[in-house]
């Protein structure tokens, strides 16, 4: 990967929707160079997807929590994951250094529901114990890391 691959992922983190012309014009190289390059980064992982930004509280969802999970000492660590991905409202999960396992990035639409899934998840077989933070607002999140080259 070079500085050209590099420039490429910062420019499509900031916006996943510019087009191959427009991609060539900021890198120096031609739209079909940069299709190349992109269907590599695709092809070797490195792009694994594109996503739309949404606006979480238009969707009924705009209430968001940070979950940590402590895991049982017996716990089965693929049985844990596969229950909590099966939970819609876990957007992320993160293994964790520490006294968690896993801290979640979780999205409800109320407080009562966020009460609901804290409740299901602290039932999955192999959580010891969970704690919960819940965001006040978003300052900013999904942030494309400047200067990649």
């Amino acid at each position: 990967m070079d500085s050209i691959d590099l420039r490429l992922i910062e420019l499509l983190r900031e916006n996943a929707r510019s087009s191959y012309a427009e991609l060539a014009r900021k890198v120096g190289l031609s739209a079909p160079a940069v299709h190349e390059r992109v269907g590599k980064l695709e092809t070797a992982g490195t792009i694994r997807g594109y996503r739309a930004e949404v606006d979480y509280d238009a969707l009924g969802l705009g209430v968001t929590a940070l979950i940590g999970i402590i895991e049982d000492s017996g716990a089965d660590t693929d049985d844990v994951l596969t229950a909590l991905r099966a939970m819609p409202e876990v957007e992320s999960c993160y293994f964790m250094a520490g006294v968690e396992s896993y801290q979640l990035t979780v999205r409800v639409g109320t407080i009562a529901e966020l009460e609901q899934l804290i409740v299901r998840v602290n039932r999955t077989p192999g959580v010891a114990s969970t704690r919960t933070a819940i965001a006040l607002s978003t300052k900013w999140e999904n942030r494309p890391q400047p200067n990649l080259g």
